[in-house]
């Protein structure tokens, strides 16, 4: 089977939310030699940002997007002990991640923990329903350069703006990054977040753009 041939299977996978199918391409992507960096980023994860515009189309609920989730989670379990410690690069920063107090959605943030560590940042993963001093003091301790935080819920929303206020009156000097389905650039601009990551792949792409800042 060749790579593109793989991709397009842990894409579909991912897409129809079939977890032993997402499992079959990490296997076989195994099998065939293929750098499980790639099968991440350009298989399963092109599948949930697919995912997530269907969902943002309001064409599926969020309970399909939890399932193709958690598909695109088994198969990264499988891939990530294989990926060669030459692919891992350098540490490139240090980042505490969470889902906001009050919300108990932790599959997305836990794909874009995973996708951080893959491409070689030190992720300190506080979990759902996280309480905002939680965060600010795990940052502390860490001395984390970013502190990124999701919520689905836009109920859960000022839990953000709550975090953001936080850090400033600790006087930390550490970006952020929110994301989740209930957030947007507009919101990130709002509150005073640094960035906006709409999905895993970008919030890797911005988490490394704030490092080189």
């Amino acid at each position: 089977m060749s790579k593109e041939e793989v991709l397009k299977k842990a894409i579909n996978a991912v897409i129809d939310g079939d977890e032993d199918a997402a499992i079959a391409a990490a296997k076989q992507a195994i099998t065939e030699g293929l750098n499980p960096v790639e099968v991440i980023s350009e298989g399963l994860s092109l599948g949930m940002t697919k995912v997530g515009d269907l969902f943002n189309m309001e064409e599926i609920s969020l309970p399909f997007v939890i399932v193709a989730a958690d598909a695109m989670t088994k198969a990264i379990a499988i891939l990530e002990p294989h990926i060669p410690e030459e692919h891992r690069g350098d540490k490139l920063g240090v980042i505490v991640v969470g889902t906001v107090e009050g919300d108990i959605h932790d599959i997305g943030k836990g794909i874009v923990a995973t996708m951080l560590r893959v491409y070689g940042f030190e992720v300190h993963d506080l979990g759902r329903d996280v309480p905002v001093q939680a965060f600010v003091d795990k940052a502390k301790e860490v001395n984390a350069d970013i502190i990124g935080s999701s919520t689905l819920m836009t109920t859960t929303l000022p839990g953000q703006k709550a975090l953001q206020e936080a850090i400033q009156a600790a006087g930390l000097k550490i970006k952020t990054m929110v994301g989740g389905a209930a957030t947007n650039q507009q919101w990130a601009d709002k509150i005073g977040a640094t960035a906006y990551g709409e999905n895993a792949s970008d919030a890797v792409q911005k988490a490394k753009e704030l490092i080189q800042q």
